[in-house]
């Protein structure tokens, strides 16, 4: 394994460690969210689990976890989710395997959330990572210069792309559209945000603020533990 996939096992096994036996655990998704779901597998707490994704549904169902849909159970007792980058604060950004709308849903039905990650996603300021915008496929074009608005707003001048794989745009597990904002750096999260939020026709975007409790990353001499 690269040392990347080496630290991000590392932060995920231990993630795994923090679940106790009978809770009702959140599954992020992505690679490193796929190291800990295999090694909650491997604990075999009799823990009922929800969901980010149906990639990770479809993981935790073929290790023998039982999956449950968000809402058909009580308060998640704990989420752990992988991030695209961490930074002051705990201030994340999520949605590089478009998953954003799901996992902020699961995340703030969670009494706890923990991110994990591999040391690369650690970072002074966010927003070298291109922010995932999730919107509504009717009327993308438009949403997207309303989008660009907002982002001039607070002085990012990038305009988002809209996010294809394989000549298609990339469609989310609930079937609507990603557009990326490369916006450099953030200087204000919290402000654009609230300003993305507002663009009709925005579902939701990939800034996780104010959600995770701790952070477990992994690093050339160990798994390093962060709090806000």
């Amino acid at each position: 394994m690269s040392d990347a996939d080496t630290q991000k096992r590392a932060a995920g096994e231990a993630a795994a460690g923090l679940v106790e036996p009978g809770m009702l655990v959140g599954l992020g998704t992505g690679s490193t969210a796929a190291w800990f779901v295999r090694a909650l597998a491997e604990r075999k707490l009799g823990v009922t689990c929800v969901a980010t994704s149906t990639a990770t549904a479809e993981l935790a169902t073929s290790l023998g976890l039982t999956v449950a849909e968000l809402g058909d159970t009580g308060e998640i007792d704990l989420t752990v989710d992988g991030a695209d980058e961490i930074g002051p604060g705990l201030s994340l950004i999520k949605g590089g395997g478009a998953a954003l709308l799901r996992e902020k849903l699961v995340w703030e039905a969670s009494r706890h959330c923990v991110v994990i990650a591999d040391a690369a996603k650690r970072v002074p300021r966010l927003g070298q990572f291109p922010l995932p915008i999730e919107v509504v496929a009717f009327g993308h074009k438009t949403t997207a210069l309303r989008i660009c608005d907002a982002l001039g707003e607070c002085d990012i001048g990038a305009a988002p792309r809209l996010r294809v794989r394989d000549g298609q745009p990339v469609r989310t597990d609930g079937g609507n559209l990603i557009y990326d904002a490369a916006c450099g750096r953030i200087e204000e999260p919290a402000v654009l945000a609230a300003a993305l939020k507002s663009v009709t026709g925005v579902v939701d975007h990939g800034l996780f603020l104010d959600l995770a409790d701790l952070a477990l990353v992994g690093t050339a001499d160990g798994v390093l533990r962060l709090e806000p």
